[in-house]
């Protein structure tokens, strides 16, 4: 038996299609929205053999079968569509706007009666879940990068019967695997790190539930969430340097840690110890934190995050944003450039105000 291969090596190969003579290396883009009767597909929104080789990538880096949406908002909606109405969930007080936007008005709907708890505090998230019926992690949280005890509270879930879904982009499966601890499904925005050239919306879903794997697909069919061919096909080709790329945007921002929690005009620096997103605030106004990220030359002003390329923004900038968010805080997407070329631009941003 041949040994599991390493995380690097399935980022390369996985996805790609038989090896024979003259057969192609990587995937064809497939652009058609009909099929010849007699196949598994049948119409365009059911399938495409494009999606089919970037989930099959994706599959091997998280331990399950994949689903591609065409954004990470589809993906988790799709989760929450197949919840019963006013179902309890429990959830994170501060996470991804977009996730705490959507619960929020489920909430105030009816639709589901959400827990908002804070996930640093693992008896109360614990105690939130009796008689829940889901639970949605998010870990490292955006854009605060608090960590939850995943195994502790994945553990609870299950004795307790609960499905468990955690937002798996920030960490990635390069640092945490969610579905081997025990967790139901496992959500990225593709957008970001896995896909990682800020040229694709994309998301996904794993899960080693058939049953649960057929409710999601049929969500995604009937609600029309299908990713399109020539993104399954960019996004794919993104992976193939996904390992590469974190690495070394972590590295950039394990550096740039130490060197912001120097600096004089930094009042706290949020790094969990691993991923390249670092959230740190400024010490000053939130006019001033703002002019700090409109003052950056090669550091661009814009939000998104997992690209080559370094981001930056004050997120409270969005009316949508958690008010626990603080005014001074800047969310900062390390890239892969240079580390002091990404620093001297942090400094001479920070010497604005």
């Amino acid at each position: 038996m041949s040994k599991e291969r390493h995380i690097e090596t399935t980022a390369v190969t996985a996805g790609r299609p038989e090896m024979s003579p003259d057969a192609a290396l990587n995937p064809p883009i497939v652009l058609t929205s009909t099929f010849h009767s007699g196949g598994p597909i049948g119409y365009g929104r059911y399938g495409n053999h494009t999606w089919t080789a970037l989930e099959a990538a994706i599959s091997e880096l998280e331990g399950g079968q994949t689903l591609a949406f065409s954004s990470g908002m589809a993906a988790i909606s799709a989760v929450f569509s197949i919840l019963p109405i006013g179902a309890p969930v429990v959830a994170s007080n501060q996470g991804y706007s977009g996730v705490m936007t959507l619960l929020n008005s489920f909430h105030e709907s009816g639709r589901l009666e959400v827990r908002f708890v804070d996930v640093v505090n693992t008896d109360e998230v614990i105690n939130a879940m009796k008689g829940a019926a889901f639970i949605w992690l998010e870990s490292p949280t955006n854009p605060c990068l608090d960590v939850a005890d995943l195994p502790t509270l994945i553990s609870a879930a299950k004795k307790l019967g609960i499905g468990v879904g955690v937002d798996n982009t920030f960490a990635t499966p390069l640092v945490q695997n969610p579905l081997a601890m025990g967790a139901d499904i496992v959500m990225h925005s593709v957008t970001k790190f896995l896909s990682g050239h800020s040229d694709v919306l994309m998301g996904s879903l794993s899960t080693n539930d058939q049953a649960l794997l057929k409710r999601l697909q049929d969500s995604r069919s009937f609600n029309g969430s299908i990713p399109g061919p020539f993104e399954a096909w960019l996004a794919l080709r993104g992976l193939r340097t996904f390992p590469l790329r974190f690495n070394k945007s972590q590295e950039n921002a394990k550096q740039l840690v130490e060197k912001l929690s120097g600096h004089k005009k930094v009042s706290r620096v949020r790094y969990p110890g691993f991923g390249a997103i670092i959230s740190f605030e400024v010490a000053g106004t939130a006019e001033e934190t703002q002019k700090v990220c409109d003052s950056s030359r090669l550091i661009a002003h814009a939000t998104s995050l997992g690209g080559v390329e370094s981001l930056w923004e004050r997120r409270r900038r969005w009316p949508m944003e958690s008010l626990s968010v603080p005014e001074q805080l800047i969310r900062l997407s390390v890239g892969c450039e240079h580390v002091e070329d990404i620093w001297n631009d942090i400094e001479s941003a920070l010497s604005s105000i």
